[in-house]
């Protein structure tokens, strides 16, 4: 069986790391993101009826290269600390959340997502991974949303930024097509197919979406907790 061609696009994405990190806000996502990645494009690319003539290829960001905790779950090796990363250019910055708040991230961490998230073509976001995004200042004027549990907390912490948070949201998407929040934790599947659709096409992200057996909410304000969470 021959191997796919080679993608004419790869978008080098970011994933940023910190302890306590929570696991499913990016490794959910990035199972669909990197399902198409350089490597996995030889080895699964036969499951596909047709490829993107592109490739998400992810690196793991952390401020050491030692294993990071997470808040529950197996520790994960990053691949690259914000230091080196500070000399790359990256298409896709994707900022997870975790269940300490911003202030309590390596600097590193902040620094790099405030002067590399301006220059890549896309900001992600999942859950609380918002909260540390506005709190560089990427989101001032900006439309966006977050954890529900944690919400009143980061509109509060945050009101200096003047962000437009959006209480009833699975997730966001700024008219640029720039910056996608999505709100807690499983929300950030639904971000990522999304964004997958704007990315490479509707056509390979259902398939992807059938070959992972997942199901999705379709709509980005079809949001059960913003009620639970008294914000509507």
């Amino acid at each position: 069986m021959s191997s796919p061609a080679p993608p004419t696009k790869v978008y080098r994405m970011a994933v940023c790391l910190f302890p306590l990190v929570t696991m499913t806000d990016f490794q959910a996502p990035v199972e669909l993101l990197g399902a198409f990645s350089t490597p996995n494009r030889k080895v699964f690319g036969h499951l596909y009826s047709s490829l993107p003539d592109c490739a998400i290829d992810p690196e793991y960001l952390s401020h050491t290269l030692e294993p990071v905790a997470p808040a529950a779950g197996p520790a994960v090796n990053p691949t690259m600390t914000y230091e080196d990363a500070m000399k790359v250019d990256f298409d896709i910055i994707f900022v997870p959340g975790g269940i300490n708040p911003p202030e309590t991230s390596h600097p590193s961490c902040s620094e790099f997502i405030k002067q590399k998230g301006p220059k890549a073509q896309y900001l992600l976001t999942v859950c609380t991974g918002s909260w540390l995004v506005a709190r560089t200042g990427l989101l001032t004027g900006k439309r966006a949303t977050t954890n529900k549990a944690l919400y009143k907390h980061v509109v509060e912490d945050t009101k200096e930024f003047n962000v437009e948070w959006v209480p009833k949201a699975r997730w966001v998407m700024n008219d640029d097509k720039h910056i996608w929040t999505s709100s807690g934790v499983t929300a950030g599947i639904d971000l990522a197919y999304a964004f997958l659709k704007h990315l490479v096409g509707e056509k390979f992200a259902d398939e992807l979406k059938g070959i992972a057996e997942l199901s999705t909410k379709e709509n980005s304000d079809d949001d059960e907790f913003a009620a639970r969470f008294g914000l509507v």
